[in-house]
């Protein structure tokens, strides 16, 4: 199996994924695209991966390679149909890319909170033995507003409808932060702009108290992470046309 994996800022990275991508011996290629990597071939690949980051799917003028982005994600999912994870800007990209919209996040969700299955997403493959109501880690002030065709809602949270949700048969994505290790409160406050949202939110010592918060539960982010990472792979290794 061959990953591709879009980025949009160093610090966010598959984080805690890598461990998991590391005993499973896979190989992967990140794509910085804010550092103006361009995109290879899509055909070499069998898995994309979408990370998050501080732009917004709009900001095309200041980032124009989000059309170059948004139209890959477009024929990976819709006329390539391989399997694909988007995970918070990712989970916004999808839904933009596929005729969805986005929109501000009122208020901001940022630090550990719960988010629900859907009766859906009980029954998706990519939730299997996940806890119904999960412990998450959330930084975000854009939601999907709208999902785009033929999407699932697989789960909510009473200020965010669309937390997960499933594009066809091959296309996860979540607006929350399954990836979390030890240092990533840390590493991702050092950003101006996610520091400058948090303390705005939380107050100026935000970001001890969600390093503090979030090092209580990680072992629930560990084993989400893990139990997450084995459905996505498993689900991709059965589609038709994946390779293994």
């Amino acid at each position: 199996m061959r990953l591709l994996v879009f980025q949009h800022i160093d610090c966010e990275h598959p984080g805690r994924l890598r461990d998991f991508l590391r005993e499973d011996g896979i190989d992967w290629t990140a794509v910085e695209l804010d550092k103006g990597d361009p995109i290879p071939p899509l055909e070499g690949y069998d898995v994309l991966w979408v990370m998050g980051g501080p732009m917004d799917v709009w900001d095309v003028e200041e980032h124009p390679w989000l059309v170059e982005e948004k139209r890959a994600i477009r024929k990976w999912v819709r006329e390539m149909e391989r399997p694909f994870l988007g995970l918070c800007l990712g989970h916004q990209l999808l839904a933009d890319a596929l005729g969805g919209t986005c929109g501000p996040q009122r208020p901001p969700e940022i630090g550990v909170s719960r988010v629900d299955l859907t009766d859906e997403g009980r029954a998706d493959p990519i939730f299997l033995q996940v806890a119904e109501s999960q412990v998450v880690l959330q930084w975000h002030s854009v939601r999907v507003a709208q999902p785009p065709d033929g999407a699932v809602v697989l789960a909510s949270s009473p200020d965010c409808r669309v937390q997960a949700m499933r594009v066809g048969p091959r296309a996860w994505s979540m607006q929350y932060h399954v990836e979390v290790e030890e240092d990533t409160v840390c590493n991702w406050a050092a950003v101006d702009a996610y520091r400058t949202a948090l303390e705005t939110l939380l107050g100026p010592r935000a970001v001890e108290t969600l390093a503090a918060d979030a090092r209580c539960h990680m072992t629930d982010f560990e084993t989400n992470a893990r139990m997450l990472y084995s459905n996505f792979m498993r689900a991709a290794q059965h589609l038709p046309g994946s390779r293994s």
